[in-house]
């Protein structure tokens, strides 16, 4: 029998997210966009830990695969189950987030340029606003780890983290995860707080890369460490999460190692 190779930095992530989507009772629906394998790939590995646990299933909407979604006109479907409250949890990311948790996806330039005359676009913000005031678990996403993309405040709101009080809105951050730590959104305080470093970071090297505020324990050794997956996580992610992920991110599913054998 071949010795499995240790975890990689983005089987840490999947692991992560997949833990964030292991309870039957508040997670029955995960939703995920276009262009999100390591999400997508967390939400495979949930619904495969359900299986084999005998716990309740995960229903699983991945835009973009046909495999793994019963929808016929993608946005469309996700949008009214949104609205009517049958999508639990949805990942958004941004080119750049801010510490109230607001994301900017359409882009950024001078003051004087202002928008629409941005320097730098990006594809812009679609249903983002829509799914953020609705899904009550949304889980924003982005491996880049930099000042330029955790910023003081962001450039253009595409999507708010809060809203005022008189404001009806039943969704809203949950957390960011990157590639340096995880972060759990307080929505009484409006910031977040730092839950984890991934192996190989530290508390000094994300508070170095993040322009916003967040809170953390008073001491830097006193925060945890993210979880490694085990053996049977990784089985499951270099097996039958890798042959899932194919259909729809044959090239992310490539770079992932195959199981041990």
């Amino acid at each position: 029998m071949s010795a499995a190779a240790p975890a990689s930095a983005a089987e840490i992530l999947i692991a992560t997210i997949a833990g964030l989507l292991a309870d039957p009772a508040q997670v029955r629906h995960v939703a995920v966009g276009a262009s999100s394998p390591i999400p997508g790939a967390a939400a495979l590995l949930a619904r495969a830990r359900r299986e084999v646990a005998g716990l309740a299933p995960l229903r699983l909407s991945i835009l973009g695969s046909q495999a793994h979604n019963s929808f016929t006109s993608g946005g469309v479907e996700i949008f009214d189950m949104a609205a009517t409250g049958r999508i639990d949890v949805f990942f958004l990311g941004g080119g750049e987030i801010d510490g109230a948790a607001n994301i900017n996806l359409i882009g950024v330039g001078t003051e004087a340029s202002g928008y629409p005359e941005h320097a730098v676009r990006w594809p812009g913000s679609f249903g983002s606003a829509y799914l953020y005031y609705l899904v009550p678990r949304v889980i924003l996403f982005r491996e880049e780890h930099t000042r330029r993309v955790m910023v003081p405040k962001v450039a253009f709101v595409s999507a708010p983290g809060q809203s005022a009080p008189q404001i009806h809105r039943t969704g809203g951050p949950y957390g960011l995860l990157t590639s340096r730590c995880w972060f759990v959104f307080d929505k009484a305080a409006g910031r977040f707080r730092l839950e984890s470093v991934h192996p190989g970071h530290t508390a000094e090297e994300v508070r170095e890369h993040t322009g916003f505020a967040f809170d953390s324990p008073a001491r830097d050794a006193d925060v945890p460490q993210t979880t490694e997956p085990g053996h049977a996580a990784l089985q499951l992610i270099r097996g039958r999460v890798r042959d899932e992920l194919m259909e729809t991110y044959p090239k992310f599913a490539t770079s992932l190692p195959p199981a041990a054998q």
